[in-house]
């Protein structure tokens, strides 16, 4: 006897609801803005690293570090120091593979490589364009003191993970928790403040100029919608094929 018809309810967790289709010259509108948009902030990340690559840092990235940096109240200092430290040394590859494991292991196979393609791309592409760039970090007789790190300065590694990672987080929350729930309030509210802070927190502990931040953002945010496009392409694929599978009798 054929079993009972295929049920909302009985969907896997990694299945999203049926979206309606949408009519093909909206897509195509929104396609072009997409492109527009890619093309231009490509294109400011280009100037900004070729100014980068030429200029060790910029008169207006002094004067704005210098007065980030002269806020020197305790609780703001150690603030600061707690907004980066989720991109400190191997933090940030142990956050993402604990992530996408919980991913994996709740049946969200599309989010754990939504994650993995974003956070794990993202520090591959701020590497080689640190390589690439070779710009050192803020010297101690222009800010102060040397920041205790190694590594090149452009463009922020914190910032591009932060991101990258908080960024596909936020997504992941506002797509799948209850619309109006408290939960979902919450998990949207704690993974856009460290996207807000981190940059400022880098420049305050004179790891970065302001510069290098904002390209980070830059070629982080263009890194992060293509990898959320990738996402919603795998989620949409993976209903298909739910959807067409035979029912079992």
């Amino acid at each position: 006897m054929n079993s009972a018809p295929h049920d909302k309810s009985e969907l896997t967790p990694d299945e999203p609801t049926h979206v309606p289709p949408v009519p093909r010259r909206v897509a195509v509108r929104r396609l072009r803005r997409a492109q527009v948009l890619y093309a231009a902030g490509l294109a400011a990340f280009a100037v900004l690293a070729l100014f980068a690559y030429f200029n060790a840092y910029f008169g207006w990235d002094l004067r704005a570090a210098l007065v980030v940096q002269s806020l020197d109240a305790p609780w703001f200092a150690a603030l600061m120091r707690w907004a980066s430290a989720f991109g400190n040394s191997w933090t940030p590859h142990l956050l993402t593979i604990a992530t996408a494991l919980v991913f994996a292991v709740c049946g969200r196979r599309s989010e754990a490589a939504g994650v993995t393609l974003s956070a794990g791309g993202g520090a591959l592409i701020a590497n080689l364009l640190k390589v690439l760039v070779g710009r050192p970090r803020p010297a101690a007789e222009l800010v102060g003191f040397a920041y205790d790190g190694s590594g090149m300065s452009f463009p922020s590694g914190h910032v591009t993970f932060y991101v990258c990672y908080f960024g596909f987080l936020f997504f992941a929350a506002y797509a799948l928790l209850p619309r109006g729930a408290l939960v979902r309030r919450a998990a949207l509210v704690a993974t856009v403040l460290p996207v807000l802070v981190v940059g400022f927190s880098r420049v305050y502990l004179h790891a970065h100029w302001p510069s290098d931040t904002l390209g980070a953002y830059l070629v982080s945010g263009l890194w992060l919608a293509f990898s959320l496009a990738a996402y919603r392409r795998w989620k949409q694929r993976a209903t298909f094929h739910h959807r067409t599978a035979p029912v079992a009798e």
